[in-house]
């Protein structure tokens, strides 16, 4: 069984966001990066399925050089393999954009069971990506699982909603994004970082993947960021002394705001 798990190199969440003047992209040179929280969960599920059988994890991005760094966090973490999908014409790939690069890297690395990703990416949170993917590929898709099963070429999924849960099956090959209810991810063992440097890592450009750089990146994208507006400092608040009108003061403020 070949399952491969989908990784993105973010922005530190708890950093300011920059992005650069030239075309309002996100600052991805700049700034410190790490593998996505949420694409954390996705890896460690399929290591934990790779553990109860015969399978091989192979961990898959695209990105600019620091991308891998994710990648090597996966490797950490005890996937087997890893695949870069890194070209200058990439810059600034929407989420169609990146769909189709990542549906052409799947069809190369070919023999794919099961491909796993987190629930959405901690710096675009736009949740869209599985789903083309799994279009492009003519792939059944589970989205917000939080808890999975794999027996024989079936994979059985349950999804919590706020006032039930529900179990999908889907015949393999399939996409499934998972939540970060699913598993609590490993700390890379020094063991595993060690035994990280000797895994392959192939790198692919777009020619490997017989794709147009016109029709990626800035060149081709569906939306353009025309413009970027820093987020205002914070400021005090009003302070109301409460001398038993306090309550009325609350009201006023929050009818005023049309809150009320």
């Amino acid at each position: 069984m070949k399952i491969v798990a989908l990784v993105k190199h973010v922005p530190d969440a708890t950093a300011d966001r920059t992005f650069t003047e030239a075309d309002h992209t996100t600052d991805r040179t700049g700034v410190d990066g790490l593998l996505s929280e949420l694409d954390e969960y996705a890896v460690e599920e399929a290591l934990k399925i790779a553990g109860t059988g015969d399978a091989e994890v192979v961990a898959l991005t695209m990105g600019p050089a620091g991308a891998s760094d994710a990648l090597k966090k996966a490797l950490q973490m005890g996937a087997d393999a890893a695949v870069h999908v890194l070209d200058d014409a990439l810059h600034g790939s929407d989420a169609p954009a990146t769909a189709r690069v990542l549906a052409a890297a799947l069809t190369k690395i070919g023999d794919v069971d099961l491909v796993l990703t987190g629930m959405a990416s901690t710096d675009g949170g736009m949740s869209v990506v599985p789903a083309m993917l799994a279009e492009h590929l003519d792939l059944a898709h589970v989205g917000l699982v939080g808890e999975l099963s794999v027996d024989g070429d079936t994979v059985r999924c349950r999804r919590d909603n706020d006032t039930a849960a529900e179990t999908v099956e889907a015949i393999l090959p399939a996409i499934v994004s998972v939540t970060d209810q699913i598993n609590e991810p490993r700390y890379p063992s020094f063991k595993g970082i060690m035994a990280a440097k000797k895994k392959p890592v192939d790198t692919w450009s777009l020619a490997d993947l017989d794709i147009d750089p016109a029709t990626v990146g800035l060149a081709g994208a569906w939306s353009v960021v025309h413009a970027v507006t820093k987020r205002p400092e914070r400021t005090q608040g009003e302070i109301v002394t409460d001398d038993g009108e306090g309550g009325i003061a609350l009201v006023e403020y929050l009818a005023a705001q049309k809150f009320v």
